[in-house]
């Protein structure tokens, strides 16, 4: 099974560009409280200010990810500026995507190091620095392509060190964790998640929390709950929901929904149609 294809069926990608050109000086504020950012620099040197105070320098090409909501502005030479392309990412942002949860606040990637982009690179600019019919929605397609490709890459490469892109570039963990995903509603057991590793239980339940941050089992939990958000957005009865993630009934799913999200479906539910995106 492709282990990326769960996480795209069950969470929907979607990015906007909202900005391609050559930056000098200073940027708008990147602030949403419901998108992630992309950024990619093909060319100059930007310095990155957050609300923390603290300050980053890129000065090669380089994939800039922000997979949550987190605030920032670049600042560039006025003269030299820099050549960027930047996107709104929705991914199950406001969700219990594993996923997203786990990858760090900002993953930077020099471009020198993932040469598997540069075609996407190629045709991502092309796109946004000309002026032809559908550009929009090619750039928007495009972006998307690129992060899959660039998730794929963090597998494929180790560039994540914990969390669920980390065990599914284990080999071992991986099967186990792939079983998690494509059968959320069965009762599973150490034992036969570690079988599926080929590890003893005692090897697995210690490999996979230092590998991927979480007990198998707080893994499985996080991954039934944002299933269960997904669903609940499609407007699925809770009484559903509730066995088709793993759930004996609505009591169930409630506990586990107070414990990963503090809230309650219901609640939560109302705090996403209240949300109103707001553009960069």
């Amino acid at each position: 099974m492709d282990p990326l294809s769960p996480f795209f069926d069950r969470f929907a990608l979607s990015a906007r560009v909202f900005y391609s050109g050559r930056l000098c000086g200073t940027s708008g504020p990147h602030d949403s409280q419901t998108f992630g950012h992309l950024h990619v620099l093909r060319r100059g040197a930007l310095k990155i200010t957050q609300p923390n105070g603290r300050t980053l320098k890129i000065s090669e090409p380089s994939v800039l990810f922000y997979p949550r909501p987190r605030p920032h502005r670049f600042h560039t030479d006025e003269k030299r500026g820099a050549e960027l392309v930047c996107a709104q990412i929705e991914f199950g942002t406001g969700m219990l995507n594993p996923l997203v949860t786990a990858l760090p606040e900002l993953m930077i990637v020099p471009l020198a190091e993932v040469k598997e982009l540069d075609a996407t690179v190629q045709l991502l600019f092309a796109e946004a620095f000309g002026n032809r019919a559908g550009r929009q929605t090619a750039v928007d397609r495009l972006a998307e392509y690129f992060l899959v490709l660039l998730l794929r890459t963090a597998i494929q490469s180790n560039l994540v060190e914990s969390g669920a892109l980390a065990g599914l570039a284990d080999p071992r963990l991986s099967k186990a964790i792939r079983w998690l995903h494509a059968q959320p509603e069965r009762a599973f057991t150490l034992e036969q998640l570690a079988r599926a590793a080929g590890m003893s239980r005692a090897r697995f339940a210690l490999h996979f929390r230092k590998t991927v941050g979480v007990t198998p089992f707080d893994y499985l939990s996080s991954w039934r709950v944002g299933l269960a958000q997904t669903l609940l957005r499609q407007r699925r009865p809770l009484k559903i929901v509730a066995p088709a993630v793993g759930y004996s009934g609505s009591p169930a799913l409630t506990r586990a929904f107070y414990q990963h999200v503090g809230m309650s479906p219901t609640e939560w539910l109302k705090q996403q149609r209240e949300t109103v995106p707001r553009a960069d």
